[in-house]
């Protein structure tokens, strides 16, 4: 702030153009002092406040921060040209309140001469400081200025009653060694009175590390510089208001803050027919600013510099032996060093020895390069490929590879440093497509036909996968180039992922997949450590592959096990999305075994991984929603079944994994079963395959067996599955089914046995053969013997709460549930069959399907309509209606018609 022996300044400086504007004259015009060996007179526009530009920017964090440095010696405002420096230290002598006047000289080539310099200096003091002392005098010389003139005027600069700000613009134009001795000279004599505020591209010859340690220097360079969103925002409105936050965003991200590079794009978006599609094109604000960048930064390199920038713009980064590699010279290393210094848009990397030149101008170089030396860009990615990849950067070299053509090298890289691993594991899964969309597909070599077949099965193509690695295969078999132990991995591990979605004509489902994982496990063990090390993805997917080989072939405990060991290799982020999955799919297993309470642990473990790393909707995997939707159901809950199911159906892999994609027809279709919809169940599945080979087809085929028994179509229900005595038994039982509904009971008692006696069980089987002893026991008039499977299907199902086989056996199953609680069957624990509702009320596990004619009295008893009313409506006889209703009523376990029309909306009956 102003001292007491200044208050004039304090209220120039609160008015609307800062302390000077009344006094400075208009710019160009000569004052009345000249120099004093040539006459010629002073200009005044270079010891003239530059007038603020119609759009500036009021930037408060930065007048701030100017204001506190101007309480002290020094303030250094540093970086490349049109970061907005002088804009800034203009708005701050025009808007802020400096500490005392401000004498400002904006410099140019000819001030390097230290006669000039100080004439010009005395001058803007003088203006600022009208009563300075006339006896400090005037150089007489343009090349020499005596030092007892820089003596007089540090001492009046430390006599005066209030500080002085000196503003010397665009140091670097005065790069003088005896300029900046001077300058020194004046800064360390003229006492606290002097607030130097230096501006440059460049830093200034002065001891700024010295001045740094002593806390007497202020910087503020490029980094603050930069424009904020909210900054550029109100810059970019100031010239079209509808600008929109996507246009402020891509602008700012482009320009990374860059005052001139917004500005001029502002200018140039508003003489565009389509706004935001100029913000969101790189090439249009590269030509809004081309001209800028050419003739402020590029033009004023020399040439052997302009050849380094051109040849290294291909790089997002320069290091500079890089640099040498790519130019054939030695010295990249000073050249660098010096554009840094001079601020030409290269910045170090912080720690590194590398740069970062701006994206802007990096383009332009491209494009100039490309003008310049069509057809050199190739030639140089190729270069930069090979010293990438030598100096373990393989990520920037792919790049590199590609952008050159270089199909074979690049694809080379890939499969040499694992790269699939990534894009299977679904954490670079768009970054490999995208790079090899170009390559042709008739490129020779098993590198290049192996990256193409993991492009495909990333986009869920097996076929074409499985086409691509019988290309590679050719080239391996012929052995004329040597590979290493990484190409055999790669195409083990595709192999393996591809069984997943089924085998290959002619193989034993699960065995060939148990074989290639073999082969894989011994090729990563011959893949160097250190590398197989930085891809834990590739040991996940492995495993993960293999387990879905297993459930898809119906060993079910098999791939239990093997979902349970994927999931114990993901150990770190890169395979999130693997453990997502691979928790979704044991929990998917679990249910079809009967494990629900861990499928159920299971499948939220998924969620909450996919939540944890936020994975999104197009990236997700049904399969721990599926789960819960089997489980649901299994323990009678429609409902949550159907959500479930609803948000399973939106992943796309529930689609295309043929196990997911069975389950969920095979769960649709039981949940239209379970409300009578028999057209419906079946219509669901669709047509019926090939003999059931898979467990997938086998799941597929009981639930159409199901949907016929529904009907009442005994014949179809046998010839859905096959006719035979089927494979797993799940099928047996349901075939089982199938015929003692057909009144062959004999063969269901064989088909029975035979079933009870298979190692590969689940709890659904065990009770459902249990279930099925039970009926043919009732079938044969012989309750007692009936009791004995009953009460073991309930103690086996109860720990599980699995209901669904009891709900789907059928009315007999009430009567002797009855019958053993009047003969005071103590050991038939079913409390457990009813589920509560959250009001209160149990709703029965299992529920007799209602007639058709049933359910049309039940909507009328929805709708309040009385007996009679009922009755004259579906043109039947009151007792009739009557004896409808008792049915109801039986088959809802319930005595009102209140109750029975909530349960029936609960039941979607209504």
């Amino acid at each position: 702030m102003p001292t007491s022996g200044f208050p004039a300044v304090t209220e120039e400086v609160k008015g609307a153009h800062g302390a000077h504007a009344r006094s400075r004259r208009p710019a160009g015009t000569a004052t009345e002092a000249a120099l004093a060996w040539s006459g010629d007179p002073l200009l005044t526009s270079k010891v003239s406040v530059p007038a603020l530009p119609g759009t500036c920017v009021p930037r408060q964090r930065l007048l701030d921060r100017l204001s506190s440095g101007a309480n002290g010696p020094l303030t250094l405002i540093a970086g490349p040209a049109g970061a907005g420096k002088t804009t800034l230290a203009s708005s701050w002598a025009h808007l802020a309140v400096p500490p005392g006047p401000v004498a400002w000289l904006t410099l140019d080539p000819d001030d390097n001469a230290p006669g000039v310099f100080w004439s010009y200096v005395l001058e803007a003091l003088r203006r600022a400081l009208p009563s300075l002392p006339a006896t400090i005098g005037t150089p007489t010389s343009p090349d020499s200025i005596g030092r007892s003139l820089l003596v007089r005027l540090a001492s009046a600069v430390e006599h005066l009653p209030h500080p002085v700000v000196l503003v010397l613009d665009d140091m670097a134009k005065a790069p003088g060694r005896e300029v900046s001795k001077g300058l020194g000279f004046l800064l360390e004599h003229a006492g606290p009175q002097l607030r130097l505020v230096l501006i440059s591209r460049v830093d200034p010859r002065l001891p700024l590390h010295r001045y740094r340690a002593e806390d007497r220097l202020t910087e503020i360079r490029g980094a603050d510089l930069a424009f904020t969103s909210h900054e550029a925002a109100t810059l970019l409105r100031q010239h079209d208001p509808a600008t929109a936050d996507s246009t402020v965003r891509a602008l700012t991200s482009r320009t990374e803050g860059w005052a001139a590079g917004l500005r001029l794009c502002a200018l140039a978006m508003r003489n565009s027919d389509d706004p935001e599609g100029f913000a969101q094109s790189f090439a249009a604000s590269e030509h809004a600013v081309s001209d800028y960048l050419l003739a402020e930064v590029l033009d004023a390199q020399p040439a052997a510099t302009r050849e380094l920038l051109l040849r290294t713009s291909i790089l997002d980064q320069v290091h500079p032996e890089l640099a040498n590699a790519l130019t054939g010279r030695q010295d990249a290393e000073q050249i660098l060093a010096r554009l840094v210094h001079d601020g030409a848009f290269v910045e170090p990397v912080a720690g590194t020895r590398w740069c970062h030149v701006h994206p802007l101008f990096a383009k332009v170089l491209q494009a100039h390069l490309r003008a310049r030396r069509p057809g050199l860009a190739p030639r140089l990615h190729s270069r930069a490929a090979r010293w990438l990849a030598d100096a373990g950067r393989p990520a920037e070299a792919l790049g590199h590879a590609t952008a050159a053509g270089d199909w074979q090298y690049g694809a080379a890289e890939a499969v040499r440093n694992l790269m699939i691993g990534p894009l299977l594991a679904g954490t670079d899964e768009d970054r490999l497509p995208a790079l090899f969309s170009r390559m042709p597909d008739d490129t020779p070599g098993a590198e290049p036909a192996l990256v193409a077949g993991a492009c495909r099965l990333a986009r869920r193509d097996p076929g074409g996968c499985r086409e691509r690695l019988t290309a590679a295969e050719r080239y391996m078999n012929r052995g004329n180039t040597p590979l290493g132990p990484e190409a055999g991995l790669t195409h083990a591990l595709l192999r393996l992922l591809c069984e997943s979605y089924g085998p290959e004509s002619g193989a034993t489902p699960g065995a060939a997949a148990e074989e290639t994982a073999r082969d894989a496990d011994d090729l990563t063990a011959r893949v160097a450590r250190w590398r197989t090390e930085k891809h834990p993805e590739i040991k996940a997917l492995r495993l993960h592959g293999l387990a879905c080989a297993l459930l898809r072939s119906g060993r079910l405990d098999d791939a239990r096990q093997a979902f349970t060991d994927a999931v114990a290799a993901c150990t770190d982020d890169a395979t999130h999305l693997v453990l997502h999955a691979s928790f979704g799919k044991l929990a998917l297993t679990e249910s079809a075994v009967g494990a629900l309470t861990a499928a159920e642990d299971h499948a939220v473990r998924s969620l909450a991984v996919a939540d944890r790393h936020g994975v999104s909707a197009a990236r997700r995997s049904g399969a721990g929603h599926l789960a819960l939707a089997v489980l649901a159901f299994e323990r009678e809950d429609p409902r949550g079944a159907r959500h479930h199911l609803e948000q399973a159906m939106a992943c796309p892999d529930t689609r295309d994994d043929p196990v997911m994609a069975a389950e969920s027809a095979v769960l649709r279709s039981r949940l239209e079963l379970a409300q009578g919809r028999w057209a419906a169940a079946l219509t669901t599945l669709g047509e019926p395959g090939p003999p059931p080979m898979t467990w997938p087809a086998e799941r597929l085929a009981v639930a159409r067996s199901h949907a016929a028994l529904a009907h009442g179509d005994h014949e179809a229900a046998v010839s859905a599955l096959h006719g035979g005595d089927g494979d797993g038994p799940a099928l047996t039982v349901a075939l089982a089914q199938a015929h003692l509904a057909a009144g062959r009971t004999d063969r269901a008692l064989r088909l029975v046995a035979h079933a009870d006696r298979s190692h590969r069980l689940t709890l659904s089987d065990h009770v459902r053969i249990r279930l099925l002893r039970a009926r043919i026991a009732m079938l044969g008039d012989d309750p007692t013997a009936a009791h004995d499977p009953l009460a073991q299907a309930l103690e086996a199902a109860r720990p599980e709460q699995l209901r669904r086989p009891f709900t789907e056996a059928g009315p007999w199953l009430r009567h002797l549930l009855d019958r053993a609680d009047g003969e005071g069957g103590a050991r038939l624990s079913r409390s457990w069959l009813t589920t509560r509702r959250p009001d209160g009320p149990r709703t029965p596990a299992f529920v007799e399907p209602l007639s058709g004619r049933e359910r049309e009295v039940l909507a009328c008893v929805a709708r309040m309509l009385s007996t009679d009313e009922i009755a004259g409506e579906l043109h039947l006889s009151v007792n009739t209606v009557k004896t409808h209703l008792r049915s109801v009523y039986r088959k809802l376990c319930v005595s009102r018609r209140r109750e029975a029309v909530e349960l029936g909306k609960e039941l979607h009956l209504l």
